[in-house]
């Protein structure tokens, strides 16, 4: 059987990425790893980190197996070389190319799942480039609608907003944005972790659900009528609940995801307790992405000790749910 080719993304080549992914190539993964980067990159990187690696440019063929310490190489050159722990606008247009090759490729076949490094978004927007992340960028260029979820061995987490200020939340969540999202994360719970009736907990967006409008009204005016329509299709879903008690033991034992309303507001309690074992996926995508869950760490680049476990991690996780995608598949055409 040919390994799966995963698609990797080295992020902002400043910061700890590149150095993961070379820790990573050197790891006995049992996948073609393609490494979406600047050839000379990933080499300082792994002088840096002691790690001999061979870089083989890919031909886009399968292996039957990978020893430890090889790479295949998509190169796609840096605009400037890298200084750690110092990003460089200049490269921003590299590091969104990078993207876009992996996008395409899982597109076009030429790659099973992309993993993604961390990246700086704000080198990014210093360049005078829109962006505000790998979720938004991966759903415009596939003009798909997608959730971000995080999910360790022990829990997961999606969020009904992502990347915007505080002030802009309780705007953004509409009636028709948590059916959407609802719906999605229903889907791929089933689609890509095997959970044949998703129990989902909602949490509210204020402090103890609302307390029935002394605290305020989204959950009377928007979370709760969405949730009884769901209901009425069919969906199991808990809540609103209170943010503060939703992560107890008792709690979790009812529900197989939770549904944050925004970024901050369950993702430290991932972080507290799994921040080596998390990883970021993107629900709703034609194809499958895992990423890191966790930033780019410009003070440790260059260092060479960047713990890879979270990269490590979103590779076994894309590996996992490949394989998933295949049996269900191949299930399919029996």
């Amino acid at each position: 059987m040919p390994l799966p080719r995963l698609a990797l993304t080295a992020g902002e080549p400043a910061g700890v990425g590149p150095e993961l992914l070379v820790r990573l190539a050197a790891t006995p993964l049992a996948a073609s790893l393609v490494a979406v980067a600047d050839r000379a990159l990933l080499q300082r990187a792994a002088s840096r980190c002691g790690v001999a690696i061979e870089l083989v440019d890919d031909d886009g063929s399968t292996q039957p197996a990978r020893r430890p310490g090889t790479l295949r190489l998509r190169h796609i050159p840096l605009a400037v070389d890298e200084v750690p722990g110092q990003p460089d606008p200049r490269n921003a247009r590299h590091v969104l190319a990078t993207l876009a090759e992996a996008a395409d490729g899982c597109m076009a076949g030429r790659y099973d799942a992309v993993v993604t490094a961390p990246l700086q978004k704000a080198s990014i927007n210093d360049a005078g480039i829109r962006f505000s992340g790998h979720t938004e960028f991966f759903a415009e260029r596939t003009q798909a609608d997608v959730v971000m979820m995080l999910a360790s061995p022990e829990l997961r987490v999606a969020l009904a907003t992502t990347h915007l200020p505080l002030a802009a939340v309780p705007a953004s969540i509409t009636r028709a944005s948590l059916t959407r999202t609802l719906r999605i994360v229903h889907a791929e719970l089933r689609a890509k972790f095997g959970v044949a009736e998703p129990r989902i907990a909602v949490l509210g967006l204020n402090p103890h659900a609302g307390e029935g409008g002394h605290l305020g009204h989204e959950e009377i005016d928007t979370v709760i009528p969405a949730l009884d329509a769901l209901r009425r299709e069919g969906m199991h879903l808990l809540g609103p609940l209170p943010a503060d008690t939703a992560f107890v033991p008792a709690q979790r034992a009812r529900y197989d995801a939770v549904l944050a309303m925004y970024h901050d507001q369950a993702l430290p309690v991932l972080k507290s307790e799994a921040f080596d074992r998390t990883v970021n996926l993107t629900l709703g995508l034609p194809f499958i992405r895992t990423s890191v869950d966790h930033g780019t760490a410009l003070d440790l680049a260059g260092s060479g000790s960047a713990d890879p476990a979270s990269l490590i991690a979103a590779a076994n996780m894309a590996l996992a749910l490949v394989r998933r995608r295949d049996e269900s598949m191949g299930a399919g055409n029996e």
